[in-house]
């Protein structure tokens, strides 16, 4: 059974990091257009509520944008990653809409939006071994979606990785093609996460709320939301 590892490296850094995860199995992810109602007003409806997030007409002092920055300030990144909750933010205050993707990706994509943190998502049976998230030694191997060369970690870089190479870089900004949630998924791991007790604020809610989209949408019931922090820094993925 694969498990979820936060490294002693992650808390290095940031002591207050903290995951929140749930899996699912057992879904049909494919795209069905008699859903695209749905999930058009899902994501209208979040990226209205999110709004909340963008109160000041400079972008970078809303309180979550520049937390993220804060922590994105702290390790060695690629010039230009952003956190994943800042880059849907910024198509908020541009009044850019959210068109519908796969399932999976817009139930979180809708929740990263109404509760302003980070959400993402992990196809399980592509993934090879445990998955980490900790601060690398750089080197670690990593495709793109869309890309023709490998584009390896940096030395102090925060990433998600496993056997294979790095699962997404710098913490949530890119994911790779090898790990990325499909409409072929059936088996996925859904997280949020934070670097500080702020940004921890709201994961419990938005994952309750994600882990209930998920099941009412899916029909299936997906596992429990797991709390990785430094006081238990593994869980299992089933």
């Amino acid at each position: 059974m694969k498990k979820f590892i936060l490294d002693e490296s992650l808390f290095e850094k940031f002591p207050e990091a903290e995951i929140k995860y749930f899996t699912v199995d057992g879904i049909n992810n494919h795209v069905d257009e008699k859903d695209d109602s749905y999930f058009e007003k899902l994501l209208a409806d979040a990226k209205e509520e999110s709004k909340k997030y963008i109160q000041d007409e400079t972008f970078r002092n809303n309180p979550v944008v520049a937390s993220w920055r804060k922590v994105y300030q702290q390790f060695k990144k690629k010039k230009g990653a952003r956190s994943s909750i800042e880059a849907m933010l910024k198509r908020v205050s541009q009044d850019r809409d959210f068109k519908p993707i796969i399932p999976l990706v817009d139930l979180y994509n809708s929740i990263s939006l109404r509760y302003g943190v980070p959400c993402g998502g992990e196809d399980l049976d592509q993934m090879d071994g445990d998955m980490h998230l900790g601060v690398t030694a750089g080197g670690d191997e990593f495709w793109p979606l869309g890309a023709d060369d490998s584009e390896p970690t940096l030395p102090g870089e925060v990433c998600y990785y496993d056997q294979g190479g790095a699962i997404c870089r710098c913490w949530n900004w890119r994911e790779a093609k090898r790990t990325m949630l499909t409409e072929e998924t059936t088996h996925a791991v859904l997280v949020t996460e934070a670097a500080t007790k702020e940004q921890a604020a709201n994961m419990e809610a938005a994952m309750e709320d994600l882990r209930k989209l998920v099941g009412a949408f899916f029909k299936v019931e997906p596992g429990e939301i797991i709390t990785l922090n430094h006081d238990n820094p593994s869980g299992e993925m089933k």
